[in-house]
């Protein structure tokens, strides 16, 4: 990790357009950033893709950064974080109607038997992640906002160009739809335990 002093230093150089500053940048705050743009994308090139157009942002717009409080090197992950949101959303938008025509009328849909017992508890932090990552596009989307980021209905329909009313039915949708993923692996573990 980072110390305050070299982000400093790798800001600066990255303010100049120094190509080892604004890779040393990008090499320290990788696993980060992707985790961020992971939460939106459930595809390895878009999420790359996202990362890249955010560092780009980043690279042009480092020259502005101003730490928000007296951690530089949190304040630093608090602006780059915003930097991979905005990008997510706008990358979001530009493909959603590709993401709706590829989901297709049942996306949402997904059929499961009667469920006895769900043993939530035993699920861990990066299995729901990946099961976050099952949810269609859209629901994902409002889902990260609204719960990870804390946005509210009316930033999220103004963000990504949708009502209110849309924000609040997709996160509805998001977390039924999240429930019925979740008891569906929960009932194929079950199963392979007892078999």
């Amino acid at each position: 990790m980072l110390t305050e002093e070299e982000l400093n230093l790798l800001i600066r150089g990255c303010a100049l357009n120094n190509r080892e500053s604004q890779k040393k940048l990008y090499h320290s705050f990788y696993g980060y950033a992707m985790s961020v743009c992971n939460r939106y994308i459930n595809s390895n090139d878009d999420a790359s893709e996202i990362l890249n157009d955010g560092f780009l942002k980043v690279f042009k717009e480092v020259h502005q950064f101003r730490p928000a409080y007296t951690d530089a090197l949190n304040s630093f992950k608090g602006w780059l974080r915003k930097i991979m949101i905005y990008t997510a959303i706008d990358h979001f938008r530009k493909n959603q109607k590709y993401y709706q025509a590829a989901a297709g009328p049942d996306a949402s849909v997904i059929h499961l038997s009667d469920v006895t017992e769900t043993p939530l508890d035993k699920i861990s932090f990066d299995e729901i992640i990946r099961f976050i990552q099952e949810l269609s596009p859209a629901y994902r989307t409002v889902l990260n906002l609204f719960v990870v980021e804390g946005f509210s209905h009316d930033e999220i329909a103004q963000h990504l160009g949708i009502s209110t009313g849309t924000s609040k039915s997709n996160l509805a949708k998001a977390r039924k739809q999240l429930q019925k993923i979740l008891e569906r692996k929960t009932l194929i573990k079950l199963t392979k335990n007892a078999g």
